[in-house]
């Protein structure tokens, strides 16, 4: 049986430069990223541990409160943001990763010591109207947009060789960049959008800064693997009798999460609800390669129908390989959608995937 203090000293040791996590719900993975910080608790009077990890998790909210009677989102005191908002006046990046995971017609609107903050919010008609609450999903993805300008800023400085030419120096012994699960109620587009917008940041670093990255979400973790093009991934397990395990996967396909289940969900529901976009042909490539592993053919394209199999890889290989934050995004022809839906079709009956009746 292992701890949560023995996996985390695991993650430690095996010291890559990106590990990416898998685990389900309720499973620790929250409570590991504060184990995780607690290794490199030296000398908490000096604040130690704080300048070589930063981590983003459910407790980063804690810095955040809202005031009811005066219907303003408030940010405890802290250096972080104060470095982020005040010295580095990076508001308006705060605001445009906002409006770009959320709703553009939100606006947020700090006060002057940036300790605060309010919402504002347009209709179809561009009536405004001040002091509003926003959701708890909005609050979230608020904080990861402050967090997230943060990342941008510690890598752009890190990036710096001479520390003299920093503009800071408080990130200069800075080792880990802990992550847990930053999607909370995004929709697949824009969970897809933040995905890559990490990944990039993390591909971006030229320091060496390392990451972690921890997740519930199958859509996330496949996006992040594939984005950072790693080789190998870990699933965070808890049996019934309570013990943890830190597994290695290779591959982005996760069979203990069913994950390729999980992908045939999300387009049966996309046809279902009429809602398919070009990104489905990245998911419907991966259902194939996925379970031409699983069958043992050496070519996913194997499965597609005989009289049009070099037709029909073409199209997905094309649409496929387009970058996820722009061409992917695009909408699809009506010819495009009825693809999408007969090469389903095609996979599940041709090869026998369980139906429940």
């Amino acid at each position: 049986m292992m701890t949560l203090e023995e996996i985390a000293t695991q993650i430690k040791s095996d010291n890559p430069k990106k590990q990416l996590i898998y685990a389900f719900n309720g499973v620790g993975k929250t409570r590991l990223s504060t184990v995780f910080k607690e290794l490199f608790d030296i000398d908490k009077n000096t604040h130690e541990t704080r300048e070589k990890v930063i981590y983003y998790n459910a407790f980063t909210e804690d810095l955040f409160s809202w005031d009811n009677d005066r219907m303003v989102f408030q940010i405890k005191n802290n250096q972080f943001t104060q470095w982020i908002l005040q010295e580095q006046g990076l508001n308006n990046r705060v605001v445009d990763n906002f409006q770009r995971y959320t709703n553009n017609r939100i606006l947020p609107r700090f006060n002057e010591d940036f300790s605060e903050i309010s919402f504002q919010i347009r209709d179809e008609n561009n009536e405004k109207t001040d002091n509003i609450k926003i959701s708890k999903g909005e609050e979230s993805n608020f904080i990861w947009s402050v967090f997230y300008a943060l990342l941008e800023q510690i890598i752009q400085e890190r990036n710096i060789l001479e520390e003299d030419n920093r503009s800071t120096q408080q990130f200069n012994i800075l080792e880990y960049i802990f992550i847990d699960d930053p999607v909370s109620s995004l929709d697949e587009n824009h969970l897809i959008e933040l995905a890559v917008d990490l990944a990039n940041l993390i591909k971006g670093s030229q320091s060496d800064i390392k990451f972690v990255i921890t997740t519930h979400n199958p859509l996330f973790y496949n996006v992040i693997y594939n984005e950072l093009g790693m080789k190998k991934g870990k699933i965070l397990t808890r049996d019934k009798n309570n013990i943890l395990e830190l597994i290695e996967k290779s591959g982005d396909s996760n069979p203990s999460f069913s994950y390729h289940l999980h992908l045939k969900w999300i387009l049966e529901n996309a046809i279902k609800t009429q809602s398919i976009q070009k990104y489905h042909f990245t998911l419907l490539r991966n259902l194939y390669e996925k379970t031409a592993s699983f069958l043992g053919y050496t070519k996913w394209g194997d499965l597609l129908p005989d009289d049009k199999n070099l037709y029909y890889a073409r199209i997905i290989n094309f649409t496929s390989h387009s970058t996820l934050s722009n061409e992917v995004m695009a909408e699809p022809t009506e010819a495009e959608k009825q693809i999408i839906n007969f090469l389903l079709n095609h996979l599940v009956e041709t090869y026998h995937f369980y139906k429940i009746e």
